[in-house]
């Protein structure tokens, strides 16, 4: 369709790909774009940012609230819907009675999508929300086992875990949501012909990768949580397809699903937060060690406090993803590892399909060929996220190693302890390989001794530091795993001979990839650890490279197309 002159409305519009969307829509002069957000500040500040580079005259306005629930609830928080018996049960109503007779006319009434879309009236909507987060998000496992513990409990708090295991339940939310969206584009009338396109920006709930994804946000791989994810994302994908083959006078509808990280917004030095909440930085030096036997539990009143402080330091901000360090995002975007893809190219596709192109990425035209991987683009740009962040590193003295943002606590645990072992030898491959263990296991204990910035990070965001003896843990109040494997940095001399086996087994590929076709530097080879221009095996290493080549190759978590 032709979107000059016609209003859009972006639901999600003030995210990482929906502020991407809405600049690639003002090009195509418009005459109403709506920006609609979960948030009135964050609806707010995008709309602000889009006038100060829109043409002049163009009407760009805010709308906000959960798309989700009823209107009077689209301000409050499922924290404040759950905690309030009256407004779970009118939420649970609202999604599991029939769609039928009076209570259909009265659920979409209320509905704060099918007002939105009443209201504005837009001959085309770009759903940016991350749905499938929005519910899988919700955790149905937390609220089952809550719902169990409650069975010999009172009869009030069995009806409290009752309804609100109910609500968090994906399908039903789903289901409704699809119901709702069809109805609401259904309407039109003499003066609106209706919505004549709809484009979902969706999501793999993996970034392209498996079930062997490294990164499941916990210990459990693979999470239930993040394949509930992907579970709900698959199930709307094949609502839209249902949707997209529905007679008569339909609306257009396509599925753009990306399959790598999308990035990035920011890049960084400040304050770090999780889940709205900064980090605070707590210490454990070495001679307030803790007995191993007594340390070793997820939580309690360990590490010291440094009252006033909290963590700070050089980020990438990839949008809903959040902040990640740049030894993670080096980690999560190394070859065969996640990747990523620039929202800006998404946000390019997106137009296109809104204006009757064939990008060849429609979910619901080409299941197979709908997932937009990682790009030309992104991958140039790649060495100048990384260098950018790597001179803020330099700049401000910081260790950007990890913020247990991505977990398992395993990735975490594998940063710090390459991190030490490049400290330790001046970035030398050939250095590692010349000290025996014990010697590894010592210098790495100086340097977290000398450097005490590095070591309060590590245990500020839970990752404990088990010292070489194999009997002391330096730990905060939190620790994200319960044994040494699965999440602690390491110093006994058996895991820095297991670090030296993996450091001689890179070299020894690498040697053997140098070698391969005669020498002829052949194109079959990935070369993650040969310098491009001279074809000789490096000393040096990326820290992330390493332990993203340690994914691949030791939990065989790869992705199978790049």
């Amino acid at each position: 369709m032709n979107l000059q002159g016609q209003t859009v409305l972006v639901l999600g519009g003030a995210g990482l790909v929906g502020t991407a969307v809405c600049r690639r829509l003002l090009k195509e002069s418009p005459a109403h774009l709506i920006v609609a957000a979960g948030h009135q500040a964050s609806a707010e500040r995008a709309v602000k940012l889009l006038r100060t580079e829109a043409s002049p005259g163009a009407r760009i306005d805010a709308c906000w609230g959960n798309i989700f629930v009823r209107w009077e609830y689209k301000d409050f928080s499922w924290g404040e819907i759950l905690a309030d018996p009256g407004k779970r049960q009118q939420v649970l109503k609202d999604l599991l009675d029939p769609l039928e007779n009076k209570r259909k006319d009265e659920i979409l009434a209320q509905s704060t999508l099918a007002r939105t879309i009443a209201q504005y009236r837009p001959h085309a909507i770009v759903d940016c929300i991350n749905t499938a987060t929005a519910f899988a998000y919700q955790d149905v496992y937390e609220s089952a086992r809550e719902l169990l513990a409650s069975l010999d409990g009172p009869p009030e708090t069995y009806r409290m875990a009752v309804e609100r295991h109910l609500v968090k339940m994906y399908t039903p939310q789903l289901v409704r949501h699809m119901q709702i969206l069809y109805e609401a584009l259904s309407d039109a009338d003499n003066d609106w012909p209706g919505v004549q396109a709809y484009v979902k920006v969706g999501t793999t709930g993996t970034g392209g990768m498996g079930l062997n994804i490294p990164y499941t946000h916990g210990e459990e791989k693979p999470s239930s949580v993040l394949l509930s994810k992907t579970a709900v994302a698959g199930a709307h994908s094949l609502l839209l397809f249902l949707l997209a083959r529905t007679p008569p006078d339909r609306p257009a509808v396509k599925e753009i699903k990306p399959a790598a990280a999308i990035g990035w917004a920011e890049i960084g030095y400040g304050p770090i937060s999780q889940k709205g909440r900064s980090v605070p930085l707590y210490d454990c030096p070495p001679e307030l060690a803790y007995d191993l036997a007594d340390a070793s539990v997820p939580t309690g009143e360990f590490g010291i406090e440094l009252e006033g402080k909290s963590l700070e330091n050089v980020y990438i901000d990839t949008g809903e993803n959040g902040l990640y360090a740049l030894a993670e995002f080096s980690t999560l975007t190394a070859l065969r590892q996640m990747e990523f893809i620039t929202a800006e190219e998404v946000a390019e596709n997106v137009v296109l399909e809104l204006k009757g192109g064939n990008t060849g990425y429609d979910m619901t035209s080409a299941l197979d060929q709908a997932v937009l991987g990682p790009s030309y683009r992104a991958g140039w740009l790649h060495g100048q996220a990384i260098a950018r962040m790597q001179h803020l590193a330099r700049e401000k003295g910081a260790h950007s190693i990890a913020f247990e943002a991505l977990g398992p606590p395993r990735l975490s645990k594998l940063l710090f302890e390459a991190y030490l072992l490049q400290q330790v030898s001046q970035n030398s491959i050939q250095r590692v390989k010349g000290m025996d263990p014990l010697q590894l296991a010592r210098a790495c204990y100086e340097e977290l001794v000398t450097v005490g910035e590095l070591r309060t990070q590590a245990i500020s965001v839970g990752i404990p530091i088990l010292l070489p003896e194999g009997d002391r843990l330096l730990r905060g109040p939190t620790i994200k795993a319960g044994k040494a494997e699965q999440g602690w940095i390491d110093l006994r001399p058996e895991n820095m001979r297991l670090w030296k086996e993996r450091l001689a087994k890179i070299i020894e590929l690498a040697t053997a990839e140098q070698q391969a076709d005669g020498g002829m530097y052949a194109s079959r080879f990935d070369r993650l650890f040969v310098d491009a221009a001279t074809g000789q095996v490096r000393d040096s290493f990326d820290i992330g490279t390493v332990v993203g080549w340690l994914f691949s190759d030791e939990e065989q978590g790869f992705r199978m197309k790049s």
